[in-house]
């Protein structure tokens, strides 16, 4: 691997890293947010189950393999060497021909655009992946159409709190932003963003799903 090549590995990661530790820093408040109580138990935001993408699926992070045991990060990653991260088990991966790793002892890493199924656990590797560094995704569509949220910031904080105190690591991301809390997941159909605007009330919370459907 040149030089240049591990540089832009290394920033192509550190990106990933720093974008998701920064959407996990905001200040928690001092109580969590009422939800609804109408809402059934197993309809409630930790007990949702999303249904399964029919086909392929391509998910962006680090690739992180230790002596063997791989896992697709898409959340934070500790600021170590070797980095490390509590991701989602990738099946039938390999480093042949694959450029843009590095690696330190048992570990090696890098920084690609992966496809793969999902089950709902675990994915499994379909196609060669993509070194971040070179991909060029389609930008998501906003949302919100532009309009900012109308949510007082203090009942934002007491949201925010309740969603993290009740999903824990399942919240890869969650930050407030443009007067909405935006909670990001491994996968949602839809099923998730049903259930925060059922406890929460619509366009309060923004769910976005880190893996994509592309068949």
């Amino acid at each position: 691997m040149s030089t240049s090549q591990r540089r832009l590995a290394i920033a192509a990661a550190s990106a990933v890293g720093l974008l998701f530790l920064s959407a996990c820093t905001s200040a928690p408040g001092s109580s969590a947010a009422p939800t609804s109580t109408t809402v059934p138990s197993d309809q409630r935001l930790e007990n949702v189950r999303p249904d399964l993408p029919d086909g392929r699926v391509i998910g962006v992070g680090t690739v992180l393999d230790v002596a063997g045991d791989v896992q697709l990060c898409m959340g934070a990653i500790r600021e170590s060497y070797p980095p490390q991260c509590s991701g989602v088990p990738l099946d039938d991966w390999s480093w042949e021909g694959v450029e843009g790793s590095e690696s330190s002892g048992e570990t090696t890493w890098g920084a690609y655009a992966v496809y793969a199924t999902f089950d709902g656990e675990r994915l499994t590797n379909t196609d060669v992946p993509i070194m971040l560094a070179l991909y060029d995704p389609i930008a998501p569509e906003d949302p919100t159409d532009g309009v900012d949220g109308a949510t007082p910031s203090d009942e934002l904080t007491r949201i925010l709190d309740d969603i993290s105190a009740r999903l824990g690591e399942d919240a890869l991301a969650l930050r407030t932003d443009r007067g909405y809390v935006w909670l990001g997941v491994v996968w949602d159909d839809g099923s998730i963003q049903d259930a925060v605007d059922a406890e929460y009330g619509d366009d309060v919370v923004i769910v976005t799903s880190s893996l994509r459907e592309i068949d």
